[in-house]
């Protein structure tokens, strides 16, 4: 029996975003657009071309550059928000408008102030708007899990004769229940005359810790189409998780008639190229991609896996892309073998310059360290080269810290083409290296979060720092990589610091829905 296609819809570049602090350049989106297609993900929400002129061009760029997958752009139900969508997206192979209007009376009365006839006409008006610019259309009734049956079984109805192929039903605050929210799935199909045109798509966000289980719950009622992410990043508790959706689907053949294109020997590279992206680690213990998804620990289940797999493990790491993946590469190795590793990473040079600089980068880790990994070579990427809009950049680091004494650093910053000399003394190495730079930048800002991972294993092995600063209301991440944690903890907070330098005029997608 041939199991029907289950669309894989990826919004980690446009929901995964508006994690707190999860913003993401130009150049980091097209590093993981380039991964996700290698992934084999059907769609790539890219972002929210209205949302600012960085993200009009991250879109724009990652509708460039992917061929494989179709690109998506989100939209407001307002033709400006289309049109820019659209302008955006015009080089895409294979272009999607994503428009959304907010279809439960909470929502409806406190946020739109527009009666049902108002969001019925305005989703109508932005889908044929849409349709103006692509046949690809996908519609979405924000806050759905809270809408009455009847008036969403009305708006999607007009929203299909309108053009809409795809109609997505968001769990937008994580409210539903797997049965009701299967059993409201299956009701759509049932209840909406012309829903055999369309496919039905569902987005479900996991404040309950139940958007992976709500989203299967709607594939075994009809769902084609599940929105998620990697490493379930997104706003608040974040989306339902690509790997195990995917998985499920995949470990389960017995229950779901639905079978994905992924390549899931890409999912393990993904996660750890978001997580290094974004600053935001994956905890060991989560399902598929976490360190301790297939380690055995007690003697009982260690013993029957050595005697049969099988007994204690449902998956394969090596299908999902756990394995060694050791670059065995060294300081007499050539540029040719660095930059072919880095494009199967998802990785592409600009310019000779920036391969100079990563090759010339490279020399120097090798020096360091006995052996390379690819979360090395991610790390090493991420830092290729300072934002033309960094103000601050790390020149020299001391650090004095010794039984019985304060510790104590020293820094040189280069700024606007001088170099800053700073001091202070600190609870520790590191808090005194942060003292050293407040001295010299006096930021104000409030430290949320420090967070130290390795990068690979070995004493030799890098650290990876997380920093999260605030200020004025405004969270952002920093991230550094290095064999020496204090001077990873400098780049990681400098690296949140110059985030915070630039203006932020970015418009969410759910402050305001017509």
């Amino acid at each position: 029996m041939s199991k029907d296609a289950l669309i894989i819809f990826d919004t980690t570049l446009r929901d995964g975003e508006q994690s707190p602090g999860a913003s993401m350049t130009r150049e980091e989106k097209l590093r993981i657009a380039h991964l996700l297609e290698k992934l084999r993900v059907d769609v790539i929400e890219a972002g929210f071309p209205a949302a600012s002129i960085g993200d009009f061009e991250a879109v724009r760029a990652v509708a460039r550059a992917v061929k494989e997958s179709r690109v998506c752009g989100l939209t407001r139900a307002r033709t400006q928000d289309i049109d820019r969508a659209a302008e955006a997206l015009k080089d895409a192979v294979a272009p999607r408008i994503h428009t959304f209007i907010a279809t439960s009376p909470i929502h409806m009365q406190h946020k739109l102030r527009m009666t049902p006839d108002q969001v019925v006409e305005n989703a109508v008006t932005a889908v044929r708007h849409a349709r103006k610019y692509s046949d690809d259309v996908e519609f979405s009734a924000e806050d759905a899990g809270r809408s009455e049956i009847d008036f969403l079984c009305r708006v999607i109805e007009a929203a299909i004769d309108a053009g809409a192929g795809t109609i997505n039903i968001p769990d937008t605050v994580g409210y539903a229940i797997p049965e009701a929210f299967g059993h409201t799935i299956a009701t759509l199909r049932e209840r909406i005359p012309n829903s055999d045109r369309a496919v039905f798509s569902v987005h479900c966000h996991n404040d309950l810790g139940l958007a992976v289980a709500n989203s299967l719950a709607a594939v075994q009622n009809g769902a084609r189409q599940v929105e998620c992410t990697i490493n379930a990043l997104g706003e608040r508790a974040g989306n339902a998780s690509l790997e195990e959706i995917v998985m499920a689907v995949r470990t389960r053949q017995d229950i779901f008639p639905v079978e994905t294109r992924i390549d899931t020997t890409q999912i393990v590279p993904c996660s750890r190229l978001v997580s290094n992206v974004t600053g935001f680690p994956v905890q060991p213990n989560k399902a598929i991609v976490g360190a301790n998804a297939f380690a055995h620990e007690s003697g009982i289940h260690q013993d029957g896996v050595l005697k049969h797999r099988d007994t204690y493990e449902i998956m394969r790491a090596e299908d999902v892309g756990w394995s060694a993946n050791r670059m065995i590469l060294g300081k007499h190795s050539g540029r040719n073998a660095l930059r072919a590793r880095l494009r199967e990473l998802g990785v592409e040079f600009e310019s000779a310059e920036q391969l100079d600089e990563v090759f010339a980068r490279f020399k120097e880790l090798a020096d360091k360290k006995h052996e390379i990994f690819d979360e090395d070579l991610q790390a090493l990427v991420s830092e290729l080269a300072p934002e033309a809009s960094d103000r601050y950049r790390l020149k020299s680091l001391r650090v004095c810290s010794e039984t019985g004494t304060t510790p104590r650093a020293e820094v040189r910053l280069e700024a606007d083409d001088r170099i800053l000399s700073g001091a202070a003394e600190g609870g520790g190495p590191v808090d005194a290296a942060f003292q050293a730079v407040e001295s010299i930048v006096q930021s104000r800002t409030d430290l949320l979060l420090y967070s130290v991972n390795n990068i690979t294993s070995g004493t030799d092995a890098q650290g990876e720092v997380t920093v999260r600063l605030s200020r004025g209301g405004r969270i952002v991440n920093g991230q550094g990589a290095d064999t020496d944690i204090v001077i990873a903890s400098v780049k990681a907070y400098l690296n949140a610091l110059n985030r915070l330098m630039v203006p932020l005029e970015r418009a969410h997608p759910q402050h305001d829905g017509v």
